[in-house]
């Protein structure tokens, strides 16, 4: 009996000893760097077991061995916790450190920028080629429908998401500007907003003339005027599935369209392109003015008349300025 309590405590110790040396080992295992010798973008698929993520991690050279990163997981329960999603890996990065990231869930924050005045079939085709989008768009929206703005996403998220996110903060914008309209606001509604904002924005790229523009039009529209925008009459001859791609012709001007606002008085019945928010707030709050024309000033900008013989005089000044310019030599 003396002699298999001794060896009982014999077994015990030796036990004990190899017990600790392994947990020593398995610690200093995921504590040491690894052997990744770059930063790396890792896709961890939803419904990945603890073995596959173990492997891709291993066949993508961030760890050495799946089998200690699974004993790991194990022991410390993060098998139940290890999130989804696009993970940027640093290099050298250990067993322990990666545990960390992959329950912190804090994934890769992906940008789309939408820019001001494109067609909402321009915005669908960056939806498209989003890369981590999945899906496609199933509904497309009607046009100046989406806010241009800089749009965050995962690796995963839906395309259809994305577009309705697009058209939620348009709705929420229009929203909150047209709930602050003053009482004698020209304008029926926050659509006729919409059409005019996005005039104005194909008219001028210059933050300081939108307010101007937009004052301009609606200073017309008071009157009972004719806008008379040129990109109204793009849009309604290439009906915003083209670019026109050559200038106006004096002919395009009498082109037949509810959108030619050289042929109609008043707003067009739809958007031209999606308008940014500071076109949007141009047209809630214009420039105090009087003035009813403006045409370019051959700098990118444009000047501003009261008056149809001001406006004439800068029409002429500019008709000049394009003749001498085509006159240079190349």
């Amino acid at each position: 009996m003396k002699r298999l309590l001794i060896a009982l405590i014999i077994f015990s110790f030796l036990g004990f000893i190899a017990a600790s040396t392994a947990w020593l080992w398995l610690g200093t295992a995921v504590s040491a760097p690894g052997p990744g010798l770059v930063d790396q973008r890792v896709v961890i698929t939803p419904g990945s077991s603890v073995n596959s993520i173990a492997r891709k991690l291993r066949e993508a050279g961030i760890i050495k061995s799946d089998l200690v990163f699974r004993i790991k997981a194990r022991l410390s329960n993060a098998h139940t916790q290890l999130q989804a999603g696009e993970y940027d890996i640093g290099a050298h990065i250990s067993i322990d450190g990666l545990m960390t990231l992959l329950k912190s869930g804090n994934t890769v924050v992906r940008r789309l920028t939408v820019p001001e005045g494109l067609r909402v079939l321009d915005v669908l085709e960056r939806v498209a080629r989003a890369e981590g989008l999945k899906g496609d768009v199933e509904r497309v929206p009607g046009e100046g429908r989406l806010l241009p703005e800089t749009y965050h996403y995962s690796w995963g998220d839906g395309r259809d998401d994305l577009v309705a996110r697009m058209e939620l903060d348009m709705d929420v914008l229009l929203g909150d500007l047209w709930a602050g309209r003053t009482d004698d606001f020209p304008l029926k509604n926050a659509q006729q907003v919409l059409v005019l904002a996005s005039i104005v924005e194909k008219e001028t790229s210059i933050a300081s003339e939108r307010a101007h523009v937009a004052a301009v039009f609606l200073n017309r529209l008071k009157r009972g005027m004719r806008l008379q925008s040129d990109p109204t009459v793009v849009y309604a001859i290439t009906r915003g599935l083209a670019e026109l791609g050559r200038s106006l012709t004096r002919q395009d001007l009498g082109f037949d369209s509810p959108y030619n606002t050289y042929r109609i008085k008043g707003l067009p019945p739809e958007p031209i392109a999606n308008p940014g928010r500071a076109a949007i707030q141009a047209v809630m709050k214009p420039l105090v003015t009087r003035d009813l024309y403006f045409v370019a000033d051959g700098k990118g900008g444009h000047v501003f008349a009261r008056t149809l013989a001001e406006h004439n005089k800068n029409v002429s000044a500019w008709r000049r300025a394009q003749r001498k310019a085509g006159s240079k030599p190349n």
